[in-house]
């Protein structure tokens, strides 16, 4: 088990994978500080989901949608909230529709926005050897986060973003059914688990709501950041997996 552990959370190599995260996904968050308002008067020709339509009206139009392609499709002309005036692609998710195990993150970064896919970037890329060393295949579980549009310099997605976009994440819960969902750092455990908790005391543990079994870990992220935080994560990791072999069985 350590010979596996080494191989999802190898050391540095000369500072190349600490520098790739820095370029791709460690831009600025500056997630304090005033935000400009949202457009209270979308036209009447806008998009469904234009800024300032309430959020009741936004819970009960997704809930129409039956399958998760109709609903990228509809993510695809969101407009909220401002995030989608100046990112380039909404990131919707990927994976198994089907799938047993949902994770959420926070927002897409550089290389999502580019790419138009979740996790592709440094953090992304750990995050995948984590899954081949607890023995996951991306393919088999669906990976998105809170918000789907990329926040300016990186920032963590503001409070009225994540509300904006939660009645997708919701209908993306709805459709896939999950019976497990991982919330990958301190904004998505907020927004899933428990608002009034940090990270640090929430991970590990395990809560269920709705017949869904939710707990938390650190975002890949934070362990590109901080190494000591590796072995809680593959501790978090390995559990997950029993549980989830138990649910299969």
């Amino acid at each position: 088990m350590e010979k596996i552990y080494q191989q999802a959370f190898p050391f540095f190599e000369e500072g190349k994978e600490q520098a790739a995260f820095e370029q791709t996904a460690l831009e600025p968050r500056a997630g304090a500080g005033k935000s400009p308002a949202l457009d209270q008067t979308p036209g009447a020709d806008g998009p469904k989901f234009a800024a300032g339509r309430p959020l009741s009206d936004r819970v009960a139009h997704l809930a129409r949608f039956e399958d998760l392609e109709s609903l990228r499709r509809e993510a695809q002309q969101c407009q909220a909230c401002r995030l989608r005036s100046t990112c380039q692609r909404v990131v919707f998710g990927e994976g198994n529709p089907q799938a047993t195990i949902l994770f959420v993150g926070e927002a897409p970064g550089a290389q999502e926005d580019e790419e138009g896919k979740p996790f592709v970037g440094a953090a992304g890329q750990l995050l995948t050897r984590i899954f081949e060393a607890a023995g996951l295949a991306r393919e088999e579980v669906f990976i998105t986060n809170t918000v789907m549009c990329r926040p300016p310099q990186n920032r963590l997605p503001l409070p009225d973003e994540v509300q904006a976009c939660r009645p997708y994440l919701d209908a993306k819960i709805r459709l896939i059914k999950p019976k497990i969902i991982v919330a990958l750092g301190a904004l998505a455990s907020r927004t899933l688990i428990n608002p009034a908790e940090g990270i640090t005391k929430i991970r590990g543990q395990w809560f269920e709501k709705d017949g869904i079994k939710l707990t938390a870990t650190f975002h890949p992220a934070a362990l590109l950041r901080d190494p000591s935080k590796k072995r809680p994560v593959w501790e978090d990791f390995k559990t997950l997996v029993e549980v989830y072999r138990r649910l299969k069985s």
